[in-house]
């Protein structure tokens, strides 16, 4: 499978789902990194005209999660967060956010990965930090 479809895979994935309702979409992906955006709009407000942070969370963890997808065997083994620290640097109102997730540590049973949001100008958002445990799937 290569990029595009592995993205068009992912994206996939997301239908019916709480990303489809945040608008997450996977668009772009290398050999050490997977990046999603959704946009900043009415719909991940808080009351106060902001991103909300559970949604930069919800952003966050989604592609960290899918990225660990890279490192498991698909057939047999299936990833979930286990811990999630994030810290919002910036508000932001309007436009688009994009999360890159990045592996820190890749092991056997757990992965460690840093995930940064930044918006349309390159401006850091939040920073965070995703823990993901690797499982296997019964038989």
């Amino acid at each position: 499978m290569n990029k595009n479809e592995k993205l068009q895979h992912f994206n996939d994935l997301c239908k019916n789902t709480l990303m489809e309702t945040l608008n997450i979409e996977f668009v772009a992906m290398g050999d050490d990194f997977l990046t999603a955006k959704m946009p900043v709009n009415s719909k991940v407000h808080q009351p106060y005209g902001q991103l909300h942070g559970g949604a930069t969370a919800a952003l966050a963890e989604s592609v960290g999660s899918a990225a660990s997808n890279f490192f498991i065997e698909l057939e047999s083994q299936y990833v979930n967060g286990i811990e999630l620290t994030i810290n919002h640097i910036k508000s932001k109102r309007e436009g688009v956010v994009f999360a890159t997730a990045k592996n820190i540590h890749k092991g056997r049973s757990t992965h460690l990965w840093e995930v940064r949001v930044e918006d349309e100008e390159g401006d850091l958002i939040s920073i965070c930090k995703l823990t993901s445990i690797v499982l296997n799937k019964k038989s």
